[in-house]
């Protein structure tokens, strides 16, 4: 799902970068029972914004997202 909300535009991510969002979103969305298609949609665009606005914590941004 992360891979799919990265533009051209913005700041290039490496693999392990991109696994760590992964982690992130999959853990916030078991956590708040995330399971609509745009709930998933809105939730990783918000989760490559931390990113690409210098949150590169990992415990810190599933904080900002409200995980656990």
């Amino acid at each position: 799902m992360i891979q799919t909300r990265i533009s051209s535009d913005q700041i290039p991510m490496q693999d392990e970068d991109v696994a760590m969002c992964q982690r992130v979103f999959d853990q916030v969305c078991e956590a708040k029972h995330v399971t609509s298609g745009e709930a998933r949609d809105e939730l990783a665009t918000q989760i490559i914004h931390f990113y690409q606005h210098g949150v590169r914590d990992e415990d810190i941004l599933r904080r900002l997202m409200g995980g656990p």
